[in-house]
């Protein structure tokens, strides 16, 4: 008789720890695997009515409001970029077209997006650090969005919808659009388009004249 209190007793202590365990599980908070880089995502004033380039507001990638109204009159070239992929060596083409055609009324503008492959994930500051040291970047950064998906940031909605005349979602990093004095986008170039290929050259100094 014991031993067969024994047993209920331990099988009454298992169900309890079980139930308790269960419990606790179920009340833990979910963790966002990707809160560090959702600390450093760049915000935007919304505009629903956003026309142009130039109606947007974002934080470049020292955290400072920018509106890109600041670049009326310029013609730009807007590139969501990346530190690790196959493509990060465009950043030396970029710079070299900016340092080009900057005087001309050209500028470049880089938005580090961690959409493919997890190929940004660092913050802002290890990017800022990477594109200064590494590729001598000089031409503006801003700080890390998201460029497709649900999450997507208003700017590349913008960018990517029928309306800006060049829909469709970007494929991947370093896709490229050309945006006239005006703030319309003009072209748009895929990831393997060189900076200092004769496509993207061309395409500038058209919208320069």
């Amino acid at each position: 008789m014991n031993k067969l209190v024994f047993a209920l007793s331990l099988l009454m202590g298992a169900l309890v720890i079980v139930t308790a365990c269960s419990t606790s599980a179920a009340e833990q908070p979910i963790v966002n695997s990707n809160a560090k880089e959702a600390t450093t995502m760049s915000t935007v004033t919304v505009n629903p009515t956003a026309k142009s380039v130039h109606d947007f507001t974002l934080k470049n990638i020292d955290g400072q409001e920018i509106k890109l109204d600041a670049y009326k009159g310029k013609v730009t070239l807007i590139v969501n970029v990346a530190s690790r992929c196959g493509y990060t060596p465009q950043y030396e083409g970029l710079q070299a077209i900016y340092s080009k055609y900057k005087d001309q009324g050209f500028v470049v503008l880089g938005f580090p997006a961690n959409n493919f492959g997890s190929q940004e994930p660092g913050s802002n500051e290890e990017i800022k650090s990477f594109c200064s040291l590494k590729y001598n970047v000089t031409f503006p950064m801003f700080a890390k969005i998201s460029v497709k998906g649900a999450d997507i940031h208003p700017l590349y909605q913008y960018l990517t919808s029928n309306e800006a005349g060049f829909g469709g979602d970007v494929q991947w990093n370093f896709g490229k659009f050309l945006v006239d004095k005006n703030g319309k986008v003009i072209a748009r170039f895929a990831s393997g388009d060189e900076p200092e290929g004769s496509k993207v050259t061309q395409a500038i100094e058209q919208a320069l004249k």
